[in-house]
């Protein structure tokens, strides 16, 4: 947009006519960088530095043949809140009318406001638009403000048919206008005026459309179900939840969400149950509902429309430390009762802890994992409540890291979740509340249907899963045909460890949630009523339901893993899968990053259909991504060496396993690297008579060439040149070879 074309605009117009092209309106525009606050006594800077763009934009138009007085200036700037990157366009007027215009902007866009936070000016721009000479005798032509039709033609808009006026473009004069339909035909575009809408040609020969007549918003479907409207809702809910997740993609700070897409958002509906969600992390989504039911209980009594809550407490609807949840009520249009919720989980490249990353391998308790976020309120009434979360961020014995890293991903968050609130809205407007509602039932219903004739097909069973930390868990699958329902049991688990490996009941549900969901072939949203058939049994005290102040880190990234391959397991359907994420931190004061690691899935048969394992895949309960090389090297100061399939690795079988992976880091600063990690002295099983998969392997290569093998869970310090290298444990195969 620096300048539209090089020729003069003379010669342009000559070489576009020849074409049958007449040139509109040509324009220049000019930017500056600038970072500096916007204050009274920087309006005098400001305003000079507008002047001198848009004097230089236009003594460019006026060497290519444009008069100077048959111009348009625009001035704007970029605005954007200190500390923050994305800057927001405004018309240059006074300050307190550009603060208004920003916050109008950032409350759409992202859901909220911060009233006290220094506006910062990152750019200037002046746009200088040139009218053609068309457009400019047109103007001055002073002709009354009517149009003659050339043609009348029957044209039909949604189903009627109505005698359509066809004007030709240039015989428009300005300022006139009037209603739809029309045609109106120009050298450039045919446009169409629908019934309902108004044409008005304003003065620079542009054509406005506005609506004059409502649309019909609301389609009146009915509330009762229907097959062809539940398929269709299914996939609106899922839309949402799909938006949502584009939105914190795109505005988050960290690596971590931004490009390993560590993140989930979903739908609630006013009892906190799961509507539907994005195919995000497993792990979150059937766990988040916890989160949002704890804001229910705790806050509901308080919650104002505009407000928006926190947590990550695992003994309060969390899982760990990390993972924080943002949950948004959706108010009714008097702001008096509550609708839906909207909630976003991100994994927090640091929220503190005794290691950068916030991933400790021997943490054993609580406090040692981060700062602890109990239901707080982020947003209140729509304002940012910043200087009261970062207390909270740099509060307890181990404060996060990061604070401003944090508060960015959080806001990231909040705008996500104000995606969905529009969204949501906008599904109403169309279908009407009580349809929305509705449908809200008929899918976990219908959810819940699949899920008993998926039970209807499965046979009873037990399986043990032994992790390395010689804890195990027990799950019996009794299936009751008569009623359709399944009784998951998990007495005989090991009881509450000593270690970090202790999964929030939420975790638990979420993978029994995920495995039930897995094997029903019809393409539902995973939401609440696939759990509805289920009934669970999960021992107090034991590591799937520890008491507080256990430890929890590792149970909702590795022992999650375990349950999902007892599950599988137990009902005879698959091998076990690598059973581990391969979780890596490392950083200082200065860097943190977190990612996991692929390997191979396992083997199995399910409705009479035998298939192999897949090789350097995400399994189960995790569904990131590994950061490019490219990003990863560029923001931390590593340098990925190697990253390969670990060939032979999947257990033989009828059905192999799937194949892990190897993986090499080099480290180019001291930092303090951490290894979460399973499977390293116990191999993922064989099912049915298939074997193993290979064992993975951790281990440090410093730069005078020594080797050290890595247990499965430690901390290591590390110097610039030192290599860390893993290898990722394959599947297990299935049946007999």
């Amino acid at each position: 947009r620096r300048s539209l074309t090089s020729l003069p605009a003379r010669v342009l117009a000559g070489v576009l006519s020849a074409y049958g092209i007449g040139l509109a309106r040509l324009c220049v525009l000019r930017q500056e960088t600038l970072e500096i606050g916007l204050k009274n006594g920087q309006m005098a800077h400001i305003r000079k530095r507008l002047d001198r763009l848009s004097a230089a934009a236009t003594s460019e138009l006026v060497k290519q043949g444009v008069l100077g007085a048959n111009v348009i200036i625009k001035k704007r700037l970029y605005l954007k809140y200190a500390g923050t990157d994305i800057a927001e366009p405004v018309n240059f007027s006074k300050i307190d009318v550009m603060r208004a215009a920003f916050e109008a902007v950032h409350r759409k866009r992202y859901g909220f406001t911060i009233p006290k936070k220094e506006l910062i000016v990152e750019t200037l721009e002046a746009e200088v638009i040139a009218r053609s000479e068309n457009q400019i005798r047109r103007t001055s032509d002073n002709k009354p403000c009517t149009a003659t039709a050339v043609a009348l033609r029957p044209v039909i808009f949604d189903g009627l048919e109505y005698k359509t006026a066809v004007y030709r473009f240039e015989d428009l004069t300005p300022e006139v206008k009037f209603d739809g339909p029309a045609i109106i035909a120009g050298q450039l575009a045919t446009t169409v005026v629908e019934p309902g809408w108004q044409l008005r040609m304003v003065e620079d020969g542009v054509i406005r459309l506005r609506r004059v007549t409502p649309r019909k918003t609301k389609i009146s479907i009915g509330t009762k179900c229907d097959p062809v409207m539940l398929e269709i809702f299914n996939n609106l809910f899922i839309s949402i939840a799909e938006q949502m997740g584009f939105t914190l993609q795109n505005t988050a700070l960290s690596v971590n969400i931004k490009e390993r897409l560590d993140f989930s958002c979903a739908l609630f509906d006013s009892k906190g149950h799961l509507i539907a969600n994005a195919p995000h992390v497993p792990v979150h989504l059937g766990s988040m509902s916890e989160s949002v039911r704890s804001v229910i209980s705790n806050k509901k009594e308080v919650m104002m429309p505009g407000d928006v809550f926190a947590l990550n407490a695992p003994y309060n609807g969390g899982t760990h430390l990390p993972d924080v949840t943002v949950i948004t009520p959706v108010f009714d249009k008097s702001g008096s009762e509550i609708l839906f919720y909207l909630g976003s989980r991100g994994h927090q490249a640091d929220i503190g802890g005794i290691t950068p990353g916030s991933m400790p391998p021997v943490s054993r308790s609580i406090e040692e994992e981060g700062v602890v976020i109990d239901n707080f309120k982020l947003v209140k009434r729509g304002s940012f409540q910043e200087q009261e979360f970062r207390v909270l961020l740099g509060g307890g014995k181990y404060p996060a890291r990061n604070p401003d890293q944090n508060i960015a991903d959080i806001k990231a968050q909040i705008a996500a979740n104000e995606t969905g609130v529009s969204e949501i809205r906008r599904m109403i407007d169309h279908f009407g509340l009580a349809t929305v509602q509705a449908y809200m039932e008929h899918v976990q219903m219908n959810a819940e249907e699949a899920v008993r004739k998926l039970i209807n097909i499965l046979e009873p069973g037990e399986f043990v899963c032994a992790l390395d930390n010689n804890s195990a868990v027990k799950v019996r699958v009794i299936v009751d045909r008569d009623t359709r329902t399944a009784k998951i049991d998990f007495t005989g688990t090991s009881g509450q460890c000593s270690t970090n490996f202790n999964a929030p009941l939420a975790v638990c549900r979420a993978a029994v949630l995920y495995v039930f969901r897995t094997l029903v072939s019809a393409e539902i949203p995973m939401n609440e009523g696939c759990l509805k058939p289920l009934e669970l049994i999960v021992p107090e005290g034991s590591m799937l339901n520890p008491r507080y102040p256990a430890a929890v880190v590792a149970g909702n990234v590795e022992t999650s893993q375990a349950i999902t391959d007892a599950l599988y397991g137990a009902l005879g359907i698959m091998a076990g899968a690598q059973g581990t994420m391969n979780n890596i931190t490392f950083g200082n004061e200065s860097y943190q990053y977190y990612e996991t690691i692929c390997g191979g899935s396992g083997a199995g048969v399910f409705r009479g259909v035998g298939f192999n394992g897949a090789d350097a895949v995400q399994t189960h309960m995790t569904n990131s991504r590994l950061t490019d090389p490219e990003v990863l090297e560029s923001r931390f100061p590593v340098l990925v060496e190697k990253f390969e399939i670990r060939d032979g690795s999947g257990g033989a079988g009828k059905w192999r396993g799937g194949n892990g992976v190897r993986r090499r880091l080099r480290f180019e600063e001291s930092m303090s690297l951490s290894i979460l990690s399973g499977r390293r002295k116990i191999a993922p099983h064989g099912q049915a008579g298939g074997c193993s998969g290979s064992l993975g392997r951790n281990w440090i290569e410093h730069v005078d060439g020594t080797r050290k093998s890595l247990q499965g869970c430690v901390s290591v310090d590390v110097s610039p040149g030192d290599v860390f290298e893993v290898e990722t444990p394959g599947g297990g195969g299935f049946g007999k070879k």
